[in-house]
């Protein structure tokens, strides 16, 4: 073939390929929109010019809602006319996507007892087995990764768990384990499978500072119709004489835990490749038993998605002493630049460097330079000496944070900020963590976080959330941790097992709960990327308590993500002050906002249903942000004659319900309730516990909202009390949901909890 024919025919083939990994306009089939997770929508009924109009046309609650802990951060898909979206229980609800009424639900019956770190659950993954007849069961399989370490495949149509998938729909990802759980719930998973061809790619989620030998970060493939193990790879390298071996020194380092991929994966499946995001060694901060560069943690590494071979990697921190995983979903992008278009992949970090790496080889379109750091001194460690850089344009945070800096909102609390300050050790980004304290700015929340950024090829714009916000580090000698312990109570204090040191981490906060770092806090930036500038950044949200004074833009942390669209629009919420907002791609005004039941610390989404363009978006809140916890899918529609509203008429109450109390959020009880009419009032019979406690209920409905009493014996425990709630109906009169206060025998201290019930069927 002559060269040019050749050239032609590998530009078509190419073309091809991408087009096939585009999502039809219709749907959204994949975490991040498509494989490469560009979050970046061709839908263009809700524009700059109309956007104004935005409203409320559905709301789904999902009846998984926590009292003190958990996060619904996942983003629904919509594939094959039905949207999909998973709770932090791994609770997996089909919905219709015009109307948001409930079409299925499964239950995975997560064990709440378990010392869940991060009790979150990030969405599904969607396979279709072309080789089933059409109406098949299983043909469309939607598959769930547990915080419990489960994979679970079910029926697209009906929620029924895949039989022919593992052991009755279910793979055991505990399995196998170099080190294992030293608890039930060390290991899980937060984030969705990756799906390439026919196999399906889970991480894990690991609680990675707390003992040397964590279990390791282990990438596994399974058959997506068998859920047999394809293969599975290792970040960490065990074998001597394997690539990267040599990167991991000490008698120790070869049986280090975590660097787990626990964020979004994304994929070329033209190529065959899944990039995979692999995080910091255990434990985080001290890393004397794993002395050396550390492949593959801190990584971006490209698999092989058949094979799980190594095709290439990328590091962004050499010896992570920061907690600086790679935190975002890599993004898959062509990169139109000198008049060429490149295969490219956008890594953002947690430090705010952004890296533009050619999609096959992993080499950096940009350049990048190792710079010297600063250097440890604290006994048994040593820092690598360099670190990659970007150049300063790909920079998004400011890399030293001297106590000169520092800030309050009144001469006071920023004196105190910067007398703090001044007796931390702070050499710029990349400081140690030391045994006197040392700040870490950014900190572990970012810069870039799970959040991620997003790509508008169309016009080579990336869009991200970036936050500014500095934490305290302190490297604690083993005999004094306890001491440490009782005289920080409510501070982040880690006993990092295998190492002479634990460690504190504290928030740079002054003593009204504000950063003492400059603002703003948080931006949203849009970054022109054939020029290799910022095209424009606004501060993004309100953080709470500092009285929004006019001219201040101080901002807002945020996790969630941003969804751009053909409309010329940047959808993002994430921020402390619970509001969704609609920016202008072209210029970075807010065009929209509107307020949200809790916070939307999830990635919005948007597809056609029905003719109109739907936004829609998770609000669950945030245990560790203090966000307001909820259970709530929103779907918002362009005010339009036809258009739909939330269903929000009182239905009548009296008759069976069936669900669930969670008390302390811990405790899950099955529990059944019968109501009568008594007037303007409720009375009847209500257990829990699979019969165990049972007593009587008197319940006053108010329009949607309902009070109630169950006074109640448990004579199991010899005991007895009241269990006082509030509730409201929702989903058009399918659930009751809501939480509830205990004063009980069974309990030296008062309890709460939340409970959820639905009617039964008659």
């Amino acid at each position: 073939m002559k060269p040019l024919l050749l050239i032609a025919a590998f530009a078509f083939a190419f073309r091809t390929t991408l087009a096939a990994q585009q999502p039809a306009s219709s749907e959204w089939p994949a975490y991040g929109g498509d494989a490469g997770g560009h979050r970046f929508a061709p839908l263009d009924q809700i524009t700059r010019g109309n956007v104004a109009g935005l409203r409320l046309a559905w709301v789904y609650r999902t009846g998984d809602l926590m009292r003190g802990r958990g996060r619904f951060e996942a983003t629904p898909l919509l594939v094959d006319g039905t949207l999909f979206v998973s709770t932090p229980l791994a609770r997996v609800v089909a919905l219709d996507p015009a109307s948001g009424a409930e079409r299925w639900t499964y239950d995975p019956r997560v064990d709440l007892s378990g010392d869940y770190g991060d009790l979150a659950n990030r969405g599904v993954a969607t396979w279709l087995d072309r080789r089933a007849s059409t109406g098949a069961i299983c043909r469309r399989r939607v598959f769930v990764a547990t915080v419990d370490a489960r994979l679970i495949a079910l029926d697209g149509k009906t929620g029924a768990p895949c039989a022919d998938f593992g052991t009755r729909g279910t793979v055991d990802l505990s399995h196998d384990l170099l080190n294992a759980p030293a608890y039930q719930y060390e290991y899980g998973v937060t984030s969705p499978p990756t799906v390439v061809g026919d196999v399906v790619i889970v991480g894990s989620a690991i609680s990675d500072n707390q003992r040397v030998d964590a279990p390791n970060g282990v990438v596994r493939a399974y058959n997506a119709r068998s859920g047999v193990e394809r293969w599975s790879w290792d970040p960490v390298p065990r074998t001597a004489g394997t690539p990267g071996y040599d990167t991991w020194q000490g008698p120790l380092a070869h049986t280090t835990g975590a660097a787990n991929a626990w964020t979004v994966m994304s994929a070329d499946p033209g190529r065959d490749l899944v990039f995979v995001p692999t995080g910091s060694a255990s434990p985080d901060f001290f890393g004397g038993a794993r002395l050396g560069q550390n492949l593959y943690a801190n990584s971006v590494v490209a698999l092989r998605a058949s094979t799980g071979r190594v095709v290439w990697h990328f590091q962004v921190v050499h010896h992570d002493l920061w907690d600086y995983d790679v935190p975002a979903q890599p993004v898959a992008f062509t990169l139109h630049r000198g008049g060429k278009d490149v295969a490219a992949l956008a890594v953002a970090t947690k430090m705010g460097h952004l890296f533009i790496l050619d999609r096959t080889s992993g080499v950096p379109l940009v350049p990048v330079t190792e710079q010297p750091v600063p250097q440890s001194d604290v006994p048994g460690e040593q820092t690598w000496p360099t670190q990659p850089f970007p150049p300063p344009a790909y920079r998004f945070v400011a890399e030293s944070l001297p106590a000169t800096d520092a800030f309050g909102l009144t001469p006071e609390a920023r004196e105190r900020c910067r007398a703090w300050m001044a007796g931390l050790r702070s050499d710029g980004i990349f400081t140690p963590s030391s045994l006197h304290g040392t700040i870490h700015y950014p900190g572990h929340i970012g810069g870039f976080n799970w959040s991620g950024v997003s790509v508008d090829e169309r016009d080579g714009l990336l869009v991200a959330p970036v936050n500014r916000l500095a934490m305290v580090v302190t490297l604690i000698p083993r005999d004094s941790l306890h001491a440490v312990r009782m005289a920080h109570p409510d501070e982040e204090v880690s006993a990092m097992r295998g190492t002479p040191f634990g460690m504190m981490r504290q928030t740079l906060l002054t003593a009204d709960r504000v950063p003492c770092s400059p603002p703003p806090w948080g931006e949203l930036v849009a970054f022109d990327l054939a020029r290799g500038q910022v095209k424009w950044k606004v501060p993004l949200g309100d953080w709470p308590g500092t009285g929004q004074r006019p001219g201040a833009p101080f901002g807002s942390i945020s996790l969630g993500g941003v969804l751009v669209t053909a409309g010329g629009l940047a959808f993002v919420a994430g921020t402390l002050d619970q509001r969704l907002r609609a920016f202008d791609l072209e210029t970075g005004h807010e065009l929209w906002s509107a307020p949200l039941p809790a916070g939307g610390h999830a990635l919005p989404m948007t597809y056609i249903a029905d003719g109109r363009q739907y936004l829609v978006i998770a609000a669950g809140g945030h245990d560790r942000l203090g966000t307001a916890l909820g259970d709530y899918v929103l779907g918002y529609t362009l005010s339009a004659p036809g258009a739909p509203v939330p269903d929000t008429m009182p239905r009548g109450l009296a008759g069976a319900w069936i669900g669930e109390l969670r008390i302390n959020d811990t405790d899950r009880h099955p529990t059944m309730l019968t109501l009568h009419a008594a007037g303007d009032s409720l009375v009847g019979e209500a257990s829990a516990d699979s019969g165990r406690i049972t007593g009587t209920i008197s319940a006053r409905p108010a329009g949607t909202a309902l009070t109630f009493a169950f006074t109640f014996t448990y004579p199991e425990k010899h005991c007895g009390g009241v269990l006082s709630g509030k509730g409201t109906q929702a989903n058009g009169g399918g659930l009751l949901v809501g939480t509830v206060e205990v004063q009980s025998s069974c309990s030296e201290h008062p309890e709460t909890g939340t409970f959820s019930l639905r009617p039964v069927k008659r």
